[in-house]
């Protein structure tokens, strides 16, 4: 990780953007919901949550001290799971340590911003 990213006072946002099989168009609406998750040996953490825009993409922010293995060697393990109307559509594979330093892009006043990039899923 950069120094930026192990600064306290900065955010991480994880990015991610959805759209449907078949159809090809960002998924969008109140009924979905995007929960982040990053997994771990006993407990997973759960990182935040976030609806998607009208482009289909979810942004979940948070501090860098809501990632309890933070300061270990060992690179997080992002997996996210999509919600419609309150029920699990959605899980993605987990992206084993994953090597943040390579995809994030600092935004100035506001942290670290990584992109998971585009899902295709049933929409």
């Amino acid at each position: 990780m950069t120094d930026l990213s192990l600064n306290k006072d900065m955010n991480l946002e994880v990015t991610a953007r959805f759209i449907g099989k078949g159809h090809d168009h960002a998924i969008t609406g109140e009924a979905y919901l995007v929960r982040l998750y990053d997994k771990d040996i006993f407990e997973d953490d759960f990182l935040g949550e976030s609806k998607l825009d009208e482009n289909g993409i979810a942004k979940i922010s948070f501090n860098h001290a809501a990632f309890s293995n933070w300061n270990t060697d060992t690179n997080p393990d992002f997996y996210f799971v999509i919600l419609k109307n309150n029920k699990e559509i959605f899980k993605s594979k987990v992206l084993e340590d994953l090597d943040v330093e390579v995809i994030e892009k600092f935004k100035m006043g506001e942290g670290d911003v990584v992109d998971l990039g585009t899902y295709l899923i049933e929409g």
